[in-house]
């Protein structure tokens, strides 16, 4: 073939393949999609397929040192002592077994279910943490500024207070430990709850009462914060 003829074959090529690039794009026209055919039904069952679970240790801890202040776990044992010698809180030693921690030394296994002993440590923790929380946020020195506070990021409100002022406390508290609006809880917690700050203060006003350093109503919230940090909702998943 001739140097000519090649060249008229290539330019051929090349103006071929410019038209095919260079032309309009294929266009597909839409269709319905074919249904689908039904091949059987299966009921939906509703029911909790899984019991209620115990949160991991470490989650616990975690989540108690956060409620602290976020501080180092040597600095919360610290705090959580106080100086008052109240005993509240020992060491941390004191509790790790007993939360669940295994202990590989002593081939002691980790803990999945609660017993007497582990609600006995969340009883005294909660106690510790509500007290101390209670102390540094309303009868510190120097008052704390709301968003400073660690548990109680609300003022204490006046002798005699009803249901409709207790709601908007309370709701604080719920989300605090429990973190949802307390609005979205079962229909009595919140009645349930006030009926609890009811009876602490009238216990703590009655004659004859034993001394505390925390005044009826400062009581009344403490026990309140008792309840939700020993909550199901809080150590359950």
């Amino acid at each position: 073939m001739t140097p000519r003829r090649v060249r008229a074959f290539a330019l051929a090529g090349l103006a071929a393949l410019a038209g095919a690039c260079g032309g309009p794009p294929e266009a597909v026209a839409p269709r319905p999609a074919a249904p689908l055919r039904e091949t059987g039904r299966v009921a939906l069952s509703r029911a909790p397929q899984e019991d209620l679970r115990l949160v991991p240790a470490e989650a616990y801890l975690r989540s108690y040192l956060r409620l602290f202040g976020g501080l180092a776990p040597a600095e919360v044992e610290r705090r959580a002592r106080g100086d008052d010698r109240s005993a509240l809180f020992d060491t941390w030693g004191d509790y790790l077994a007993a939360l669940g921690l295994p202990d590989y030394s002593l081939d002691l296994p980790r803990g999945t279910q609660t017993n007497a002993l582990m609600m006995a440590a969340f009883e005294r923790l909660g106690i510790a943490l509500c007290d101390r929380a209670l102390e540094h946020d309303w009868k510190a020195k120097e008052s704390v500024p709301l968003e400073r506070r660690l548990i109680f990021a609300f003022d204490l409100p006046a002798p005699g207070l009803d249901e409709a002022a207790f709601a908007p406390r309370f709701d604080v508290l719920h989300r605090t430990f429990l973190s949802y609006p307390a609005r979205l809880a079962p229909p009595d917690r919140e009645r349930r709850f006030f009926a609890l700050y009811q009876g602490t203060v009238a216990r703590h006003r009655a004659k004859g009462a034993p001394k505390s350093r925390f005044s009826p109503e400062e009581a009344g919230w403490a026990a309140v914060c008792y309840g939700l940090v020993r909550h199901p909702e809080f150590h359950l998943y």
